[in-house]
């Protein structure tokens, strides 16, 4: 092609697929200045007009706006610089897409209602950090200022909430449950209570840490036992809570009698709230991990079993 040839509008039109009216909106607006004008007045552009007009359609298709293909086309900055941070700004509103779609696919099988919808959405929204703050805060509240098990506080600290950037609804369901979760007085009083008798255990020498051997002896014992249906308070669950109690006695460098007895009832009734487990549960959910079995009903017929053999009357469950 002839690099002394001029284009009119029409003639631009034509060649780019574009209006006109858009044409001569870019023109108007310099963006593609006319190369020069007939006798007559018309507007006319040379082949580089035509190249420049070519990407600036390119550029609006990929969504940038004029601000920045002004930038671009005079130089001010590259092309790649430009799609480097244009993508990443897809990156986000793709991201808050998929939360958007997750949120709603979890409104739509819960059936909430508008005021749950919000809640779950600006949760959903968060970032990463905000909701690492969420539980941070929710930690440094309940343990703060007491020297509680380091083991399991360092546990809880390193168990955070990693929303994946296109969650599945019962993902984003969790997140807003959790959420509500570490924001009750009632369940931060609890875990309080809790941290509060780590650090008193702790004040008297307990540096044993966490305990999953003990837990696991636990789950098979009392699992096994329940399976055989055997009653808390029945003679049968005698030898399950005496073989458990060596168990514990021995960790602890405890003499296994009845304050021992009396000791581990009121260790596992303050950590017995059903709402930590689930606070674990929901993390698992979140995070992707696999969700373990749930032991409440094997720590609650183990309670209920030290309660009968230290003559305690049974508490509602």
């Amino acid at each position: 092609m002839d690099g002394d040839t001029l284009f009119t509008i029409g003639d631009l039109a034509r060649r780019t697929g574009l209006t006109v009216k858009t044409i001569r909106f870019y023109s108007d607006t310099g963006i593609v200045p006319p190369t020069e004008r007939s006798p007559a007045g018309y507007r006319l552009y040379d082949i580089g007009a035509l190249t420049r007009l070519d990407l600036v359609r390119t550029l609006r298709d990929l969504g940038l706006d004029l601000a920045v293909i002004r930038q671009v086309l005079d130089r001010e900055v590259s092309v790649p610089e430009v799609a480097a941070a244009h993508a990443d700004a897809l990156e986000v509103r793709i991201r808050t897409l998929r939360l958007r779609r997750a949120v709603l696919r979890a409104v739509a099988e819960r059936g909430s209602g508008p005021e749950e919808m919000d809640l779950m959405h600006k949760l959903a929204r968060l970032s990463d950090d905000e909701r690492r703050r969420l539980i941070t805060d929710f930690i440094d509240d309940a343990f703060g200022g007491l020297d509680a098990n380091a083991d399991f506080v360092d546990m809880m600290r390193s168990a955070v909430p990693e929303l994946p950037d296109d969650p599945e609804p019962e993902q984003v369901d969790a997140w807003a449950e959790l959420a509500e979760l570490t924001r009750d007085p009632d369940f931060r009083a609890a875990v309080r209570r809790m941290a509060r008798y780590q650090a008193g255990e702790r004040a008297q020498g307990d540096r044993t840490g966490l305990h999953h051997d003990l837990t696991e002896a636990v789950r098979d014992s009392v699992g096994r036992a329940i399976d055989a249906g055997i009653a808390p308070a029945c003679a049968e669950a005698a030898p399950v809570v005496d073989a458990l109690t060596a168990r514990y006695a021995q960790t602890f460098g405890r003499a296994d009698d009845a304050d021992l007895r009396h000791w581990l009832l009121r260790r596992l009734e303050i950590a017995g709230d059903p709402r930590a487990e689930r606070y674990w549960h929901l993390l698992a959910v979140i995070n992707g991990w696999p969700v373990p079995p749930s032991l409440t009903p094997v720590f609650a017929w183990f309670t209920q079993a030290l309660r009968a053999s230290t003559g305690q009357p049974s508490r509602a469950q």
